[in-house]
């Protein structure tokens, strides 16, 4: 073969022929004026047609101008229609998920494309090569598809359904069904909605073998969480993944449904921080078995409400920590001598310059055995029975009156940081038309304008609902739809 047929060989590409090749290849050596010979032109124009190309989804960036790459169809979403400000005609979108061995990623189909795969012309499990524009959407990373097609000879070694588990969540995916334990659970909480309804939301925690995570459960889920008890297991079905201060959460809507199981092969194992490591103004894991655990205190907030608060002190190999158990948690059933973990724990200043641990809404605390074995160290090993020989003996050293001064503070400080409550009464809905675009999105109803916090690519004049927490004016929302 001949120079330009060699490189063309070598170009993993179907956008052009090998004789298109052989025109673009002539055409570039004219244009340098005898500068590059047909060998030299051809590279530069290879490389010009693999530019964009990633090996793999996980290589995949928000920045990038264009990228090519291959994925499996994992699913396929709805048609929807939508009003451009410049144009007389309805715009066209759907979404489809692909992955390969390393992640997966959300595309957008568009107008004509869309309609294609509406009427069947794309099937979960056909494989794609891509071209298109990455950008940072409401979701997550996204791709705006320019041109997608099959390729029957590529294997791809994922499986579209299944149950996935926690830590192979990402954010913008939906149908997930998911296994795990329930480590947490909270009560239901309403809020209403600008158009006079009544919303309700709960939320519980599941861990697996991989990690744990926050169900968020809806309306009319919302009930589920009570109807759970720590331990149970239970599958998420057709839950979607969003993402709230930085953490992915699982949540459930109408579509999908939480189910208890009949099932002893999920299990749990926390991974906790040494309480000696940690550091101020973190979130952290810790567990331990309880040393000391005082009566619950009653204080008022400053919006005139009334919170509780109890403390607990918690001891690991490496030291220990009091615990502030706020609201639904003060009631928890702890004991001295327990062994617990709490999850997502905010590390404050305490008493005295220590420092202590907040769990408030955004926390779990789990018991996991009654009884457990005190630390290591001075107090032995002696096992713990609930007649009140917590094995802890060597600790008595006094700090009880302390903790319990601890407590005083904190109901006296008020709403400084007992506020696992208040996420309920900011919860809310909005339907309002999209009067500024950008960061943030302006929404009007006619009444009242809100500044609105997301990532979602919105139009001027579409009329939007959002879903999330407000604060005043300002709402950063779970939901766009």
């Amino acid at each position: 073969m001949g120079a330009i047929e060699d490189v063309y060989a070598d170009i993993d590409t179907d956008e052009v022929s090998e004789e298109e090749f052989r025109e673009a290849v002539e055409e570039k050596v004219e244009q340098m004026g005898g500068l590059a010979d047909e060998e030299t032109a051809a590279m530069l124009l290879a490389h010009e047609l693999n530019e964009g190309e990633v090996e793999t989804i996980a290589d995949i960036e928000p920045g990038m101008d264009e990228v090519k790459f291959i994925g499996k169809v994992m699913h396929v979403g709805e048609l929807r229609t939508f009003e451009r400000d410049e144009a007389n005609e309805d715009g066209r979108v759907i979404n489809v998920e692909v992955a390969d061995e390393t992640d997966r990623v959300r595309l957008a189909f568009w107008d004509e494309q869309a309609v294609s795969i509406d009427d069947g012309q794309l099937d979960v499990g056909d494989v794609l090569r891509i071209k298109g524009r990455p950008k940072d959407g409401y979701n997550g990373l996204e791709v705006s598809v320019d041109k997608a097609e099959p390729d029957e000879d590529v294997e791809i070694d994922v499986h579209p359904g299944g149950t996935a588990t926690i830590d192979s969540l990402r954010m913008g995916e939906s149908d997930v069904d998911c296994k795990g334990v329930v480590l947490d659970t909270d009560e239901a909480r309403t809020f209403d909605r600008d158009d006079g309804s009544e919303g309700r939301v709960a939320n519980l925690t599941l861990g697996d073998e991989t990690g744990r995570i926050r169900v968020t459960l809806w309306d009319d889920r919302a009930d589920r969480a009570a109807e759970l008890s720590a331990g149970a297991v239970v599958e998420v079905v057709d839950g979607y993944v969003r993402e709230r201060e930085g953490s992915l959460e699982l949540h459930v809507g109408d579509r999908g449904a939480v189910e208890e199981l009949d099932e002893e092969d999920v299990t749990f194992d926390p991974e906790t921080e040494p309480i000696d490591g940690l550091e101020l103004d973190t979130y952290a894991d810790i567990g331990g078995v309880v040393r000391s655990a005082e009566e619950t205190r009653t204080f008022d907030r400053d919006d005139g409400s009334e919170g509780q608060v109890r403390n607990v002190r918690i001891q690991d190999d490496t030291g220990d920590i009091r615990v502030a158990l706020w609201g639904p948690k003060a009631d928890m059933d702890v004991h001295p001598g327990d062994e617990v973990f709490v999850a997502d724990a905010e590390i404050q200043d305490g008493w005295q310059d220590d420092l202590e641990a907040s769990a408030g809404w955004q926390s779990s605390v789990i018991v996991l055995e009654d009884g457990a074995s005190a630390p290591s160290g001075d107090s032995g090993d002696t096992t713990s029975e609930n007649s009140g020989a917590t094995g802890l003996d060597a600790f008595a050293d006094g700090d009880s009156d302390a903790d319990t001064d601890d407590a005083d503070a904190a109901a006296d400080a008020g709403s400084s940081t007992a506020s696992e409550d208040a996420g309920a009464v900011e919860m809310t809905e909005f339907t309002g038309t999209v009067v500024q675009t950008g960061d943030p999105v302006i929404l009007d109803d006619g009444t009242e304008t809100v500044s609105v916090q997301t990532g979602a690519n919105v139009q001027l004049g579409e009329e939007v609902t959002v879903r999330g927490h407000r604060d005043g004016d300002t709402l950063d929302a779970d939901e766009l739809f």
